[in-house]
């Protein structure tokens, strides 16, 4: 499997999962994770995806400065409906880094290591996304503005053209090059960039 070359410059976490502990699938709980996990889980690179997986890091190491971030240990909120523009792709994603989950995840273990129930949306919050503890009630308002970032002035007309030819290999490569590399911007230029990813204390 070959991916981007810049995948690999992208900042990595390493959390831990009470549970993965629990059950022995990694020693003392510890799981590390990379964008390339999101991409694996996502289908595929792209501004949304990249966006969510950074700015959950941020949210994590916000509210674990001192020790590893706990998998399974985090409420997560949206300010959008699960089925409003990508906030299903985004949920998807800090599903994978939190472990927090809908109703369909995990139930727990006789009442540990829940994971059900902890992602909620359409809440009244002033940021996109709202990261809360649940040991001690610590929370952060997160959110991303790519506005800053703008994607190549060809990508438009090289999406349609794509759209209209897929056989067209060349034209289909040319389009990637120009997508991966704005996602790589994001990541890697302003991957420290406070305007563009916000995180603030909740209030």
């Amino acid at each position: 499997m070959r991916f981007p070359d810049f995948f690999a410059e992208v900042r990595r976490i390493e959390l831990r999962d009470p549970l993965a502990a629990f059950l022995g699938a990694s020693e003392g709980g510890v799981i590390e994770y990379g964008y390339e996990d999101a991409v694996k889980l996502a289908g595929h690179s792209c501004p949304t995806v990249a966006s969510a997986y950074l700015l959950c890091v941020h949210a994590l190491r916000a509210l674990y400065p001192d020790r590893l971030p706990e998998r399974g240990g985090l409420r997560v909120a949206f300010r959008g409906r699960l089925d409003e523009g990508v906030t299903g792709v985004i949920a998807s994603v800090i599903t994978l880094l939190t472990g927090a989950a809908q109703d369909g995840g995990f139930k727990g273990l006789g009442g540990r290591f829940v994971r059900r129930g902890l992602l909620d949306f359409a809440a009244d919050q002033p940021l996109a996304m709202r990261f809360t503890r649940l040991d001690i009630g610590a929370a952060v308002d997160a959110q991303a503005d790519l506005s800053s970032v703008p994607a190549d002035p060809q990508t438009p007309e090289l999406l349609a053209r794509c759209l209209q030819a897929p056989d067209d290999l060349e034209l289909s490569a040319r389009f990637g090059r120009l997508w991966q590399e704005r996602v790589r911007r994001i990541l890697i230029e302003h991957g420290d960039d406070p305007a563009v990813f916000r995180i603030e204390p909740a209030s």
